[in-house]
């Protein structure tokens, strides 16, 4: 999971960039950064850590250009070094820069590819880079100083046919423009709007809508599965070439896991609204929830902030019960689900957390989450609400058990860290200390999810149902895949700020 931002302005972007960045942080704290275009060169800064400490004053000042792209971090391939930050720069052809979310799925075999046939040298581990460099690699052939959109748009087709995953790209072509595109199954997100200046149309990309509401860009809609946008410097204007509509959605399938927590819930994704998705989220497992339990047996509903809380108020309505903030929020201290090790994870949520013990005492509360994984935090969040008092505990998830790897870009853990896999409810149940547990059915997300676009028939739901609809995971990928991830992720801190005659500027 990471956040990409691009665009292409009549005036300088870096303070544009630098808060639409802002706005997708959530989507990913590890490491953050800024390529803009000036003068056919790309200038660009990047560094492990939030957009506000990576990119300051003097680094503002020199990311100089009227485009550019950005991009937020978590890692999910690689590892968190500030060599792996993006966006990524290869000089040939023409000189790209590249932003990117998501994951390839077969990023060995084309690491090995680039190598031996493309002859081109990867200087990380990140499958950010590998995608640069294929993408480097077919606009290699087109063999023309100054291509067409629709050259452009033959190499990118080249790449969807090498790269398996799930990827939204944001890149530069220095002197030519900004391309943006979508992997043919749309798993990650990535939508474009434009706004109007007194010097002309703008426009802009990003991985949530909330970065172009923020910034005053009307959207213009989702860029398809299999969808490609150029918007050339000389023009500003917006060419696409995207599938027909009947064979976007025979290959539609986003990532559901967006609309349950990846997502602000102000976002609009794939035409649908992620906050009414939440709330329907709540109320169907609101119907589940009395299937098991009285309505009387629940004083009060207190969600888990934040990305709980939609589907708890939905929750609480229906139950006819008493909704309440039983929890306070450190705003200062980050997302414990993206963060790089356990140990963090755990020593985090007692400093993110804090009870209103007024809201527990005596009570049976209904806790709300989006979703259970690891189970660590809510297991002490349940320990917490016991301590402030609380009579019956119990738990509701937004979502249907996570049993299931991630591969297309979230850093779900290995199967034995997900404590949803190979027990029941009622195992986690004690596993976590509450007194009942309740899951959200498959079906009933499907259909929260889907009601708000029903043109889109499939969406990866992988982390539940185990089927990777890119069709190339299997047993020995996932144990590779689970030997690769782990606790341990090395940060550098070291920052070296060199400028050379290249056509790239690091600051």
């Amino acid at each position: 999971m990471c956040g990409i931002f691009g665009i292409v302005a009549h005036s300088p972007v870096n303070q544009t960039i630098f808060d639409a960045l802002t706005m997708l942080q959530h989507r990913g704290q590890d490491a953050a950064g800024i390529a803009t275009h000036h003068n056919n060169r790309i200038i660009l800064r990047k560094n492990n850590g939030l957009v506000r400490d990576v990119l300051h004053t003097r680094h503002m000042q020199r990311l100089e250009g009227n485009a550019g792209i950005g991009h937020v971090r978590y890692p999910t391939a690689g590892c968190a070094s500030p060599d792996e930050a993006q966006p990524f720069y290869v000089n040939s052809p023409y000189g790209l820069a590249l932003a990117h979310n998501g994951n390839l799925t077969n990023a060995d075999s084309l690491r090995k590819e680039l190598f031996e046939t493309d002859l081109r040298h990867l200087n990380t581990n990140s499958d950010s880079e590998i995608l640069l460099n294929v993408l480097a690699h077919e606009l290699q052939t087109i063999k023309k100083k100054d291509p067409t959109a629709e050259d452009i748009f033959a190499s990118v087709k080249s790449v969807f046919q090498r790269c398996k995953g799930g990827y939204a790209v944001i890149s530069i072509i220095i002197g030519k423009g900004i391309l943006a595109f979508r992997d043919p199954h749309g798993i990650r997100p990535l939508c474009y709007g434009s706004r109007e200046t007194l010097s002309g149309t703008e426009y802009a990309m990003a991985s949530e809508s909330v970065a172009l509401d923020a910034l005053d860009f009307k959207m213009i809609g989702d860029i398809p599965p299999g969808g490609i946008a150029f918007f050339p410097f000389e023009s500003h204007e917006c060419i696409t070439d995207f599938p027909s509509e009947e064979e976007q959605y025979k290959n539609y399938a986003p990532c559901i896991f967006e609309y349950v927590y990846l997502a602000r819930p102000d976002s609009l994704m794939d035409g649908i609204s992620v906050y009414k998705a939440r709330l329907r989220m709540g109320e169907k497992l609101a119907d589940k929830i009395l299937q098991k339990i009285k309505k009387e047996d629940v004083d009060v509903v207190i969600p888990i902030p934040d990305s709980g809380r939609t589907a708890a108020l939905e929750l609480a309505y229906k139950l006819d019960a008493k909704y309440r903030e039983g929890f306070i929020k450190n705003r200062y201290i980050g997302r414990t689900f993206i963060m790089p090790g356990q140990d963090i994870r755990k020593k985090s949520v007692r400093q993110k957390l804090n009870t209103t013990p007024l809201e527990f005492q005596g009570k049976n509360v209904l806790l709300v989450d989006d979703s259970i994984v690891r189970g660590t935090t809510s297991k002490q969040i349940i320990q917490m609400a016991r301590n402030a008092g609380a009579k019956n505990v119990y738990f509701a998830s937004a979502a249907p058990p996570v049993r299931y790897p991630n591969v297309y870009g979230i850093d779900l853990p290995a199967r034995s860290d997900l404590i949803a896999h190979g027990i029941d409810e009622d195992a986690i149940a004690r596993i976590i200390g509450a007194d009942a547990v309740f899951y959200q059915d498959l079906t009933d997300l499907l259909e929260t999810v889907r009601d708000g676009n029903p043109k889109i028939q499939n969406f990866d739901m992988s982390c539940f149902d185990g089927k990777y609809i890119t069709g190339d995971i299997d047993e020995a990928y996932l144990e590779k895949l689970e030997k690769k991830r782990g606790n341990k992720v090395g940060f550098a801190t070291d920052e070296e700020e060199y400028n050379n005659e290249n056509p790239l500027t690091l600051l």
